[in-house]
């Protein structure tokens, strides 16, 4: 993603439904039970056009117990939050 930290991590919690989740440095995860998913991000080298430098994010996501379902809206929900509209 072509994103800062701090602007994932200001969007991740709408982007979660407002679900609980715990921070541990780079990995965000949610435990409910018998299931839980973990997002990691993992900086890249920042992507430069002339003056422009746009710092990008590695996004990792692991479910557990999730039926395919689920996956499916919880990608709908967080690709919402964080489309980019350009021209």
């Amino acid at each position: 993603m072509t994103i800062t930290r701090e602007e994932f991590l200001r969007l991740l919690p709408a982007a979660v439904g407002g679900v609980p989740f715990a921070s541990f440095g780079s990995v965000f995860g949610h435990e409910d039970g018998r299931r839980g998913w973990r997002i990691t991000l993992t900086p890249l080298p920042d992507l430069t056009h002339g003056l422009i430098r746009l710092e990008r994010q590695r996004v990792a996501f692991a479910f557990r117990g999730y039926p395919a379902d689920e996956i499916a809206a919880f990608f709908r929900r967080f690709d919402l939050y964080f489309a980019r509209g350009g021209g």
